[in-house]
C-alpha cells in the first residue's frame, strides 16, 4: 500500500467510498443524501489543504483529507478526516492514513491535531486515534443521531504535535 496525492482522476474511487461511508450515517456527521457534486468540493481539499488516497496497485482502499482546522486564530490547530472502503477495513489503512496525515501537519508547523466530531460508538475509530496519541477533550452528549443505537456522543479529540 503507498498513499499519494489525489489527483481528479481518483474520484471514480473515492465516491463509492465517501457515499458508503456516509449513507450508512453511523460515523460521519454528513447528510446521508450527499451527492457526488455536492461531495467532491467538500472532500478535496485546496491547498494548502491536503486530500491523499491509499493504492494497492490500482486500487483505491482509503482516503484522507487535513488542513487547518480553523482560520484567524485557530490556524495553528490542524484537522484530518479518514475514510476506508469497507473491503479494506482492519488492513491498518486508517492507521496509515492517520500517521500521514499526523506527519503532514508536523512537517508544516501546526501545534496540534484537533478531531471536531469523532462519533463515540464508532469505537475502532476511536481506538485507533487513541493509540496514535490523540486524546478526547471533551463530548457532546447526543449530539449525533446513530441510525440503530439513537443519540449518541461526539468527541472533540486532540494531539499537541
Amino acid at each position: 500500500m503507498r498513499i499519494r496525492e489525489f489527483d481528479e482522476g481518483d474520484w471514480a474511487q473515492v465516491w463509492p467510498i465517501v457515499a458508503e461511508v456516509v449513507r450508512a450515517a453511523d460515523t460521519f456527521p454528513y447528510d446521508p443524501g450527499l451527492t457526488a457534486e455536492a461531495a467532491y468540493p467538500m472532500w478535496v481539499e485546496a491547498p494548502p489543504g491536503r486530500t491523499v488516497v491509499a493504492v494497492d496497485g490500482g486500487v483505491v482502499l482509503g482516503t484522507a483529507k487535513m488542513g487547518t482546522n480553523r482560520p484567524g486564530p485557530g490556524d495553528h490547530i490542524a484537522t484530518a478526516s479518514f475514510m476506508v472502503a469497507r473491503e479494506a477495513r482492519g488492513r491498518g489503512v486508517g492507521t496509515a492514513l492517520c500517521r500521514h496525515a499526523l506527519a503532514w501537519a508536523r512537517d508544516r508547523g501546526y501545534a496540534g491535531m484537533q478531531f471536531n466530531a469523532v462519533v463515540e460508538s464508532n469505537t475502532r475509530a476511536v481506538d485507533l486515534y487513541r493509540r496514535e496519541g490523540f486524546a478526547v477533550v471533551g463530548t457532546v452528549p447526543g449530539a449525533f443521531r446513530h441510525p440503530e443505537l439513537g443519540r449518541v456522543g461526539l468527541h472533540v479529540m486532540y494531539q499537541e504535535l
